[in-house]
């Protein structure tokens, strides 16, 4: 049981997490960072799955994550994750939330 805490500790976070460890604008120097994304709908993935990629999605349909966030939870490269969000993009199976308009929130 130990190990199932430490792996739900480490493959979840809140949005609260997520708004946290958004950099400010100026600071971003790589892309999506920033933005969140939320599934809308399971997407068309026709022959481009793998289980990192529906692991990513699984946890995308209950809550927003962030490009790092999939980078650092999958063994999807850099470009796989930019591919696997332009594809959701352009279909319109994501919600994407700006989380730097919550970056002063907070902070008092």
């Amino acid at each position: 049981m130990d190990s199932l805490t430490s792996w739900a500790r480490k493959t979840t976070t809140t949005f609260a997490e997520l708004r946290m460890s958004v950099m400010p604008r100026s600071e971003v120097d790589e892309p999506g960072e920033g933005l969140a994304y939320q599934l809308r709908h399971w997407p068309d993935l026709s022959g481009a799955r793998t289980a990192d990629m529906l692991r990513a999605l699984s946890v995308m349909s209950h809550r927003p994550v962030n490009r790092r966030w999939i980078l650092a939870s999958t063994r999807l490269t850099a470009v796989e994750v930019d591919n696997l969000i332009a594809r959701l993009i352009a279909q319109d199976a994501v919600t994407v939330i700006d989380t730097g308009r919550y970056a002063g929130l907070g902070a008092g």
